[in-house]
């Protein structure tokens, strides 16, 4: 109990403490004209209060990531703490907050926009697709989880389909109308469903004095598949959202464009990243007590089970159900925006217009139609939807690190000195977990192909690699770059 209660204190800290010294460094100024002040445009371009802003970014950015995928990482065991608590501080908070400031003073501009102006225009047309081809990922994932949820603890006799056209409809209605009109009206509701489910869960651990382990107990890879799924990077990979997540930095230019005061950027991407953050730490605190203390009841159970199973063995059925449908929530609120920033992404780089709604509905429509095709297959085939998990998992830390590699760039043309290494090294990193990933994972890479070692050598290769076109374009650029 000891380590997580010091982690909650660490990722506390890092809020009142780290944050401020990046809101320092990056020159935010009170004094500037915002999007949203600028040109509001009464569709994504909304004025809105900072409290509503933090729950739609908290919501937008949590879905199922913090719960299942720490869940998933909780498996490995205790090194899940160590991640969750400084990735997120380091690594994940500092992305999220970066990328939303660059929007809020590149008016707006989408996340590809962003890679665009800080890696070239190649990049910029690549992650053009890429973002949006995750984006359909996400809406196809985030529509499985609550269907599977919804049917199974509330409606089994019902076919699963009958919910997955109600969430459909309800993303097409969030994507087409104007950001103030339902997401900003009803994300408050979700927002205290999420939260009260973590306050629950808080509250089981003091009644059932549950013995959560300390970090130095079971460091060790615990997961049941250990010879296959070693700690770097399965485990980085499986949690994800709860420590870094590029899909935050795809939600940060909505909120960007709703913001009326720079101030607002750091207790909103930062404040909500730490807050999602302290969700994931207890999740995963409670799933390693579960998977090694109640083995037997998390035999063959998914993250999604595992939900159920923790919620139905704690607590009576009308908590059990807020727990649930706190999960369904945070499901539901980040396949929605989603898709709205994927009709975005498309918008910017097509130049269409976006204040009339049949605008809105020709660049959504593919979009829909395409995470439709997904989903199906996810719930027809029996391997459909962890084939679809893991790569939008593998897909999700690819954008996380492209957007840390455009953010080291943003930072050294402050010429802060090399205060650019708070975001390099977690860049770094990143990159060694995707690119090692492809080499060592057995079912979705090439490990059952390679020794794991020679996989290591590569990914390290290539890491060193990017390393050196970053040090050498510094050295070219230095005298170039402009305060």
């Amino acid at each position: 109990m000891l380590t997580f209660i010091f982690s909650i204190i660490l990722l506390l800290l890092g809020y009142f403490l780290y944050s401020k010294f990046v809101e320092r460094l990056i020159g935010v100024d009170p004094n500037r004209t915002t999007p949203a002040v600028a040109h509001p445009d009464g569709v994504d371009y909304v004025p809105m209060k900072p409290w509503r802003i933090f729950l739609i970014q908290f919501l937008n950015i949590a879905g199922v990531g913090p719960i299942c995928g720490a869940i998933m990482g909780a498996q490995f065991g205790t090194a899940s703490f160590l991640w969750i608590v400084f990735g997120c501080i380091l690594a994940g908070a500092v992305h999220d907050f970066i990328a939303g400031f660059i929007s809020i003073r590149q008016d707006g501009a989408s996340l590809p926009e962003i890679h665009g102006k800080y890696l070239g225009n190649g990049m910029k047309q690549f992650m053009r697709g890429f973002t949006v081809l995750l984006m359909i990922l996400v809406g196809a994932v985030f529509v499985n989880t609550p269907a599977v949820l919804l049917n199974s603890n509330f409606t089994p006799d019902w076919n699963i389909f009958i919910w997955v056209v109600i969430i459909f409809a309800y993303y097409l209605i969030a994507t087409l109308l104007p950001i103030d009109k339902l997401i900003g009206k009803i994300y408050p509701v979700f927002g205290f469903l999420l939260l009260g489910m973590a306050v629950a869960i808080l509250v089981a651990f003091v009644v059932y004095k549950v013995p959560i382990p300390e970090v130095w107990e079971r460091l060790d890879n615990q997961h049941p598949a250990a010879a296959t799924n070693p700690i770097f990077p399965m485990m980085f990979i499986s949690i994800a959202c709860g420590a870094i997540s590029g899909f935050h930095a795809t939600q940060s230019p909505l909120m960007a464009r709703c913001m009326v005061n720079e101030k607002q950027a750091r207790p909103i991407f930062y404040g909500a990243m730490i807050t999602e953050g302290v969700v994931a730490l207890i999740w995963a605190a409670a799933a390693t007590y579960f998977f090694h203390d109640k083995a037997e009841l998390c035999i063959g159970k998914s993250g999604n089970d595992m939900v159920g199973v923790i919620a139905n063995e704690w607590f009576p059925k009308a908590i059990a159900v807020v727990c649930i449908l706190g999960v369904i929530s945070a499901a539901v609120t980040s396949g929605d925006t989603a898709l709205r920033s994927a009709r975005l992404i498309v918008a910017d780089f097509m130049h269409v217009d976006q204040k009339p709604i049949r605008n809105r509905l020709l660049v959504a429509l593919p979009v829909f139609l395409l995470a439709a095709g997904l989903l199906v297959f996810s719930l027809l085939d029996k391997e459909g939807f962890q084939v679809i998990w893991r790569y939008f998992s593998w897909a999700n830390q690819v954008l996380a690190m492209v957007t840390l590699w455009a953010v080291t760039v943003f930072l050294s043309q402050l010429k802060r000195g090399a205060w650019y290494l708070i975001t390099l090294i977690p860049a770094l990193l990143m990159t060694m977990v995707t690119v090692s990933f492809i080499f060592v994972a057995q079912k979705e890479g090439l490990g059952s192909l390679i020794p794991r070692t020679w996989g290591y050598i590569i990914a390290a290769g290539i890491t060193v690699f990017l390393l050196g076109l970053f040090t050498s374009w510094l050295g070219k650029n230095r005298s170039q770059i402009k305060k």
